[in-house]
This record gives C-alpha cells, sequence and structure tokens, in this order.
C-alpha cells in the first residue's frame, strides 16, 4: 500500500526570532527611544531608567540585567525579553613579555576583530580598536590593503572592544582609581570615516561622564584622509585627530595611499587646516612610516616641514616593519634620525617609535584576523607604533 503525503497545509518554518538589540551601542538618547517604544519604561520614566541601565552597563560593566539591582524585577525581566548587554566571545587572549594585551573576539559567525592594549602609553595605557572588518584602502605598503571589506562594525561591537579590555583589565567601576586604560584610538582595521556613523555613536558612549568616561581629548581617531568627512568628525566627535600621511607629494602619496587620487594632498591639507578645535594644545598626528629609499630622504624631511607648515602637529616616525611579500624595506636608523632632526628643528616633535608586542604578534603589520579563514581575507594592521606616537605627549598637549 503507498501512501501520499498532503503537505499543501504545512507551514513553511517558523520565522526566524527577531534579534535582540544590544543596548551596549546606544547613546543614552537612544535608549531612552528604544525603552519608550519597546515599553519598558513608560515616557515620563524613561529618562531615569535609561540612566540607571547605562550606568550599570557602562560604569558597573554587567552583562546580566538580574544584576540590576536598583531595577524592580519586572522591569529587569522585560529589559531581557527585549535586549541583550551580552559580551561577544572571546576567542583568544595574549599577552607580551612587554605587557601589550591581545584579544580576538568574534562578534557574529565570521566577524572576527583584534583589539589590542598597549600600557604605559598616553596617561596609563591605551586601546587599539577596529571600526570595520577589512579594509577598501588598499595602502601598498600595509597588509590590510590585501583583505577585502567584510562589513562594517555596529557601535555596540566597537564599544565591545572596550568592554572585552576593561574586563580583562579588572577596570570596574568605571571611576576606579589608578585606572589602566586611559586612552582609546582608532587606528585597528578599517578607515573609520567610512563608518562614520557608528564610530560617532561609540565615542559618545565611551566618553560619557555617566559610564566609560573617557575624555574626547583621550580618543584619537586616524584616518587616511576621506576630506569630506573631516568637518563632521570635529564637529560631532571632537576627537583628536591623526592623518596616515606617508608622503609629501601626490605622485608618491597615490602610490602608498591610494585615497590621494580621490582627495588629494591641497584638499587634505585644506581640510586639516579647518578641522574644528585644532590648536596647539590639540594638536593633529601625522603618521609617517618610514620606508628606505622611497619617502626617507633629507629632502622629503624638508618638504614634510614645508607641507604642514602653520599647522599645529607633531610627526609621528614609524619604523617599516616588513611582512611576507612586502616589496618594502624600513629606513635605515640613521636616515630616520636625520629625518627626525630636520623636523625637530622645525620645531615639530617627531618621535621614533618601536613597535610593541612582537612576540605575540601585536606589532604593526603582524596581526591576523579569523576572519580571513572564514572569508579568504588576508592580513591586517594595527599601528601600535602610531598609537604610542600618537599618545605619548598628551599630557604636555593637554597642559599647553
Amino acid at each position: 500500500m503507498s501512501v501520499t503525503l498532503d503537505l499543501s497545509r504545512v507551514s513553511g518554518a517558523a520565522p526566524a526570532a527577531k534579534p535582540l538589540i544590544n543596548l551596549s551601542g546606544l547613546t543614552r538618547s537612544q535608549m531612552i527611544a528604544a525603552l519608550t517604544e519597546s515599553g519598558v519604561a513608560e515616557h515620563g520614566k524613561a529618562r531615569m531608567r535609561a540612566t540607571q541601565v547605562f550606568r550599570w552597563i557602562h560604569h558597573r560593566g554587567v552583562t546580566d540585567f538580574a544584576m540590576m539591582t536598583d531595577v524592580a524585577k519586572e522591569t529587569r525581566a522585560r529589559l531581557a525579553e527585549v535586549f541583550t548587554i551580552a559580551r561577544p566571545e572571546i576567542i583568544e587572549r595574549q599577552v607580551s613579555k612587554d605587557g601589550t594585551r591581545k584579544w580576538l573576539i568574534r562578534m557574529a559567525p565570521g566577524i572576527e576583530v583584534e583589539a589590542v592594549y598597549i600600557p604605559s602609553v598616553g596617561r596609563a595605557g591605551a586601546l587599539c580598536v577596529s571600526s570595520q572588518v577589512g579594509c577598501t584602502l588598499n595602502c601598498s605598503f600595509c597588509h590590510t590593503g590585501t583583505q577585502a571589506l567584510v562589513r562594517n562594525l555596529t557601535a555596540a561591537e566597537i564599544v565591545a572592544q572596550v568592554q572585552v579590555a576593561k574586563d580583562d583589565l579588572a577596570e570596574w567601576p568605571s571611576d576606579k582609581d589608578d585606572r589602566l586604560l586611559s586612552n582609546i584610538v582608532f587606528m585597528g582595521m578599517g578607515e573609520p570615516l567610512y563608518n562614520m556613523g557608528a564610530v560617532a555613536d561609540a565615542i559618545e558612549i565611551i566618553s560619557d561622564n555617566e559610564g566609560i568616561a573617557i575624555s574626547r581629548r583621550r580618543i584619537t581617531v586616524s584616518t587616511s584622509g576621506v576630506v569630506p568627512q573631516l568637518q563632521a568628525l570635529g564637529e560631532k566627535t571632537q576627537a583628536m585627530l591623526a592623518i596616515s600621511l606617508h608622503a609629501t607629494n601626490d605622485a608618491l602619496r597615490d602610490e602608498l595611499v591610494p585615497l590621494n587620487k580621490k582627495y588629494p594632498l591641497d584638499q587634505l591639507i585644506a581640510g586639516i587646516r579647518a578641522y574644528p578645535g585644532i590648536s596647539n594644545a590639540r594638536r593633529v598626528t601625522f603618521e609617517y612610516v618610514m620606508l628606505k629609499g622611497v619617502n626617507d630622504s633629507p629632502d622629503e624631511a624638508r618638504a614634510l616641514v614645508k607641507l604642514i607648515k602653520g599647522i599645529p602637529a607633531k610627526v609621528n616616525l614609524i619604523p617599516f616593519n616588513p611582512w611576507p611579500g612586502s616589496d618594502y624595506q624600513c629606513s635605515d636608523w640613521a636616515a630616520i634620525e636625520a629625518f627626525a632632526a630636520i623636523l625637530n628643528k622645525a620645531g615639530y616633535s617627531s618621535p621614533i617609535r618601536t613597535p610593541r608586542g612582537r612576540d605575540i604578534l601585536a606589532a604593526c603589520g603582524q596581526l591576523k584576523s579569523e576572519s580571513e579563514k572564514v572569508r579568504a581575507s588576508a592580513l591586517r594592521q594595527l599601528s601600535m607604533a602610531a598609537m604610542a606616537g600618537v599618545l605619548d605627549d598628551d599630557e604636555d598637549d593637554e597642559a599647553a
């Protein structure tokens, strides 16, 4: 006997559950709106409730709504139904002999980023965070240039890198005395100005005095020069500005930083001069990787002085860290010192930086994202030397 099944009335697969909203990525104003729209808080109480929740997340560092003891149990249960504050998965944690710490963090399947903490830079220590998975800039000296862009990170995913570091450093509550994490730098994977919305929200969250409370004066955003977004960056974030420069003329910069073909040096320098808040107390940092026989001559140093004349600035000289397949070599130490001497004579601070965390592959050009294995992507770069140079004398800047 044969049996025929009538599947005409069998419904399809059940719809996927609606993803929970991650409150860690919401500014306080966004959190007020989210609590109101979800019905978790009445309109008249939403501001108070949002402040409570925000402090628990970013001041106390809790990862479970049940720990919010000054919030009613019924409200905590409702929060857990609609929202999440869970941390992403830490795939790997490494600590260098020099104290540098590196975390490989999985934000979602196939979405992994590395965050690196370097002690004794800035006021106490700095965290380098990423804004994208992958990169579109194709800078010829940088491993990142071979990795295709996967996607932008959300504000929650950017803030999560800070939370992971604070967990590991035992930095909760955020007003703890003698904090180890004092500075944040957007110098990891990706171009921050191509993810302006999430970067601006993350900076607002990180700098909020009710939470993590890292001053905007201690948050630096490094860009290769997305000129149309410079004004917005300054106005929205009041962050310190770093420019990945590396050349003093368009022909060479077109080769090293192809974005220059779209926004050449004259446009970039004009945008920098107009950056909101620029002053002797809020100097721009120019990052300059030293490439042997390419951009390290005394003539190039003098051209750099001429290019940035009148801009309150410092120049961070970064010895190139070779990587397999690269066509470049690091400049000789004597050439780097001669280059620095010309800048110093012209009145520009020009520290020469040595990469940190080499033994755990946390130095410039050494980091590798697990996304490569999933997405057939390649290596990426977190500029550890650049980070140290940007932050090393920020105390002098603040006192100026």
